[in-house]
């Protein structure tokens, strides 16, 4: 199995603006030997290790630490996409070992339609050239946004995190329009979905059982063959506990479809090797 999604940071590096002590459990120095000790047991052998902090520093850091790390099968990381020299910058990332995608973190950008700016182009360009994943970490709001993105850069690999976070329960307004947008991409892009990110939307102390409508509609609109689990640990110890939510999403999972979900769809979206016989 693959979790699509994980992080480690270290404190002192200072480049966390939203990881405060107030988000107590999680406001911890967080090491790839710490995932290991939760992922392991539960069967997961592999993992994406995606940034937590919007500078190319922090990529290097992961870049580093995955390097030695046989588990690792893949970094996202962070890049200018507005640099001048941003197209170079990225042509320079993408031959380090490991590098699989970038991720600009759009729900912290004020202005919905940052994505969509012309500047943007010849780094988005780059990252279809090198064969990089675009991650979007977005909100029902950025959907239609997405979709523009998606008809304007075809080439681009797109991975929405997080099922787009929903809230959750939510009311009937809010699900119509992430069920609306996500299904739009699902039908008119070959956009992926990470099934991952859903317990911390969720209302403060709801149990794993509370995510399943949400959950099943996300299988059924992208299909196992665009659907990739992800544990986000270990923000997700906001909300839960690694096996619990592994043992959810599995439940959830037809078992003909549990090959693609938990590793196959993973390495087609972020090009990564089969594993070894």
């Amino acid at each position: 199995m693959i979790d699509a999604h994980f992080h480690i940071w270290q404190l002192a590096r200072g480049d966390y603006g939203w990881l405060t002590p107030a988000l107590g459990p999680i406001h911890r120095d967080v090491a790839l030997a710490d995932w290991r000790a939760v992922a392991g047991p539960c069967g997961v052998q592999g993992g994406v290790l995606v940034q937590a902090a919007p500078t190319e520093a922090e990529t290097d850091f992961l870049l580093r630490a995955a390097a030695p790390c046989p588990e690792v099968l893949g970094v996202v990381g962070w890049a200018d996409l507005l640099a001048p020299d941003a197209p170079a910058r990225i042509e320079a990332l993408a031959r380090r070992p490991k590098l699989r995608g970038l991720r600009p973190m759009l729900q912290d950008i004020a202005d919905p339609d940052w994505v969509l700016q012309d500047a943007l182009r010849p780094a988005l360009a780059a990252m279809a050239r090198c064969g990089l994943a675009f991650d979007a970490l977005v909100q029902p709001r950025h959907l239609p946004r997405l979709l523009r993105l998606a008809a304007r850069h075809p080439d681009l690999v797109l991975v929405i995190d997080h099922g787009a976070k929903p809230a959750i329960p939510g009311d009937a307004a809010g699900w119509a329009a992430w069920t609306d947008g996500l299904a739009r991409l699902a039908r008119e892009t070959a956009a992926f979905c990470k099934l991952s990110g859903l317990w911390t939307e969720a209302a403060a102390g709801a149990p794993v059982e509370a995510l399943e409508r949400h959950a099943r509609w996300l299988l059924g609109t992208f299909g196992p063959a665009r659907c990739l689990w992800g544990s986000d640990w270990p923000v997700l110890e906001l909300a839960g506990r690694y096996p619990a939510w592994l043992a959810a999403a599995r439940g959830w999972v037809a078992p003909a479809d549990r090959a693609a979900v938990f590793e196959g769809t993973a390495r087609r979206a972020y090009g990564i090797g089969a594993a070894a016989p």
